[in-house]
């Protein structure tokens, strides 16, 4: 009967207070990574900037003239000029339409 011994019940609880703290451990881990992760993509606007310098380049090479619209991906690209005193600038606005992330800018129109 050395086989049928009996387990005593604080090792029991020992081990479903450890699965418990291991099983919060990864889920507290799993949302920090959702939250990392979705800034990352909802903040990722690097083909729009290049988009924007692509514009940039050809309003200062006479190839599109000023005010311009266009869609790109989800966003809303405004080109328009605008005169302050003696100078006058350029203002590349893109706007997303999901998120409603603005990213504005202005340059000088030589």
């Amino acid at each position: 009967m050395a086989v049928l011994k009996k387990i005593k019940s604080a090792t029991l609880i020992e081990t479903l207070i450890a699965t418990v703290l291991i099983v919060i451990v990864f889920m507290v881990a799993s949302l920090v990574l959702n939250n990392l992760l979705l800034n990352y993509f909802s903040a990722k606007t690097h083909e729009v900037e290049t988009r924007i310098r692509e514009l940039e380049y050809n309003v200062q090479h006479g190839k599109i003239k000023a005010p311009y619209t266009e869609e790109f991906n989800n966003w809303r690209i405004i080109v328009q000029l605008k005169n302050e005193r003696a100078d006058t600038w350029v203002v590349y606005r893109a706007q997303n339409s999901k998120n409603q992330k603005e990213i504005v800018v202005s340059r000088l129109y030589e």
